[in-house]
């Protein structure tokens, strides 16, 4: 016999949870937020997953999202547990991933008179979070009613921004009485709003008249619509568009690798390069010589086109266009001519010069996390999604082709935490193989991302163990420090090998380029254990690499 919570309050909100068709929940385990495991997982429209680790869980959350590009619920205990989903809030508000945050807390009452696993929480994720909500406990005047429209206004406000909305729900003792009958609902009316958008003339204008236009793509989902529109503008090199590894767009025209091209400019390069119109879509652009390079170039025009940021990333923004890329390309292209601008040649003289250096760089180097990446764009299987660390992983990744792959990276607020966790919550909703490719730093740091009963046996985790975290030796300043080694860099000899049997998974180690060659095709094949491959390069002066590519590519 089915046992469902006699909390008002939670009854409410899985009705509603239902009716706008968010089915997947992200369980931590706790006695305040007891009611809610129990309902949700008694009720067969639920897909729920017990995730221990309140950091890992909202981390799996973002990955799950991205998956099915739709809302996914969290929902923790009270107290620590609540704070502990912070950074993947953070990491969800600037990647607009729609998360339902709902935490459970004891009635208002008990804050702040020292009461166990109580603090704040009301407004805890207020300046990262598209709205803080608060029900009231079931013994409240109105409760009933007051409680629904706080949570349709909720999830449809998680719709509207695509991303984190917080409920707090204050439980009142007894919280484990139980009903095996639910009372019937209303349907809701649903109001999420939509955004129409009509292309202002003066835009038009100021395309026709501008002779270097530059479409910079950063962050961003693949959309088949936008590909397409973006390639009629380059066929007949009317435009020049740049785009990282994880915009997730594909043509032989698109300029995909950034950092080649730009990484040696000095004054007179900022001049002759830059757009008089920069167009941005996507969020978060990786480098930091793609900043100095378009705040220096100052271009005469700016627009930003999103739904909902509108970031001033290079001062020199003048335009918000608060809609989405595809309807904004979709309804420009009604309005200008696809014609040749000698502003593409200029462009495509530097990457035939830049690309071959880059050809003959890869030949003579030696086996190193460059070489592994150079590897991996070669073997990795197609179609596949491709999950990138920060910090090393998806620095080294944009230089190279993974055009054949779905590519994301938590480049929101670029930390290593939650990595694989977002991997292993995208694996865990996807029928495609997902593969992480990490640095040791990012992977040890998140182990608990691996603490589950969900992950696929076809997921694969690739992790280049440098044996810290090499990103210290690349960029400027830290090497020139004493406490490089224990503090910044934080030198270390551990490896994945018992993590990868305590948590169930198939484990091969290579620390050469012939083992590294000879065993990556057998370590995508079907498997009855999800796999991971550690790549040693310990003994590998990296950085020196590394660096020796940009001295190559300069000469």
């Amino acid at each position: 016999m089915k046992q469902f919570s006699s909390k008002r309050s939670i009854q409410i909100l899985a009705h509603l949870l239902q009716e706008y068709g968010i089915f997947d929940i992200v369980i931590s385990p706790g006695s305040r937020n007891a009611p809610l495991a129990i309902h949700f997982s008694e009720t067969d429209d639920f897909n729920c997953y017990s995730i221990v680790d309140e950091r890992s869980a909202g981390f799996v959350g973002i990955g799950m999202a991205k998956s099915i590009k739709k809302p996914v619920a969290l929902t923790c205990t009270s107290g620590s547990a609540a704070a502990n989903y912070y950074p993947a809030i953070t990491e969800a508000f600037y990647q607009n991933t729609p998360l339902l945050v709902l935490t459970a807390d004891r009635p208002t009452d008990f804050v702040d008179i020292f009461d166990g696993q109580t603090i704040r929480q009301k407004y805890l994720y207020q300046q990262h979070s598209y709205g803080d909500f608060q029900l009231l406990e079931d013994s409240m005047e109105n409760a009933d009613d007051e409680n629904f429209a706080i949570i349709k206004k909720a999830i449809e406000v998680c719709f509207e921004k695509q991303g984190p909305v917080h409920i707090n729900i204050p439980l009142e003792e007894p919280l484990y009485n139980m009903v095996s009958e639910l009372p019937g609902f209303q349907s809701v009316e649903k109001t999420i709003r939509t955004i129409s958008y009509d292309l202002p003339p003066h835009l038009v204008a100021d395309w026709n008249i501008s002779k270097r236009i530059m479409i910079l793509v950063g962050t961003r989902d693949y959309n088949e619509e936008l590909e397409m529109q973006l390639s009629q503008l380059v066929k007949n090199h009317t435009v020049v568009v740049l785009k990282e590894a994880n915009s997730n767009l594909k043509h032989d025209k698109f300029f995909a690798h950034i950092d080649r091209y730009i990484f040696n400019f000095q004054e007179e390069d900022y001049r002759t390069y830059a757009p008089d119109l920069l167009i941005t879509v996507g969020q978060k652009k990786k480098k930091k010589k793609v900043k100095q390079f378009l705040r220096k170039a100052n271009p005469k025009n700016h627009w930003h086109i999103d739904e909902v940021w509108h970031p001033d990333t290079f001062f020199a923004l003048t335009e918000k266009v608060k809609t989405s890329p595809e309807k904004f390309f979709g309804q420009l292209l009604n309005f200008i001519a696809l014609e040749p601008r000698a502003y593409f040649n200029l462009w495509d003289v530097l990457r035939d010069k830049r690309d071959l250096k880059h050809l003959e760089y890869c030949l003579q180097t030696r086996f190193s996390d460059f070489k592994l990446f150079e590897f991996l764009s070669h073997q990795l299987p197609k179609n596949i999604n491709l999950h990138i660390s920060n910090s090393s992983a998806i620095r080294y990744a944009q230089l190279f082709d993974f055009d054949k792959n779905r590519v994301y990276c938590n480049r929101g607020t670029s930390g290593i935490d939650g990595s694989t966790s977002t991997a292993m919550g995208f694996a865990i909703k996807d029928v495609q193989q997902t593969v992480l490719v990490t640095g040791d730093m990012s992977f040890f740091y998140d182990i608990n991302g691996l603490w589950n009963n969900y992950i696929p046996p076809y997921t694969r985790i690739i992790v280049f163990n440098n044996g810290g975290g090499d990103i210290f030796k690349i960029i400027p300043g830290p090497s020139s420090t004493n406490a490089l080694d224990e503090f910044i860099l934080t030198k270390h000899h551990k490896n994945a090998e018992h993590i990868a049997k305590h948590f169930g998974f198939a484990y091969t180690l290579v620390d050469d380029e012939d083992t590294l060659s000879r065993v990556l095709d057998n370590f995508f094949k079907p498997d009855e254990k999800a796999k991971i491959l550690e790549v040693d390069t310990s003994a590998i002066e990296n950085a020196e690499v590394l660096k020796g590519y940009f001295e190559f590519l300069k000469s």
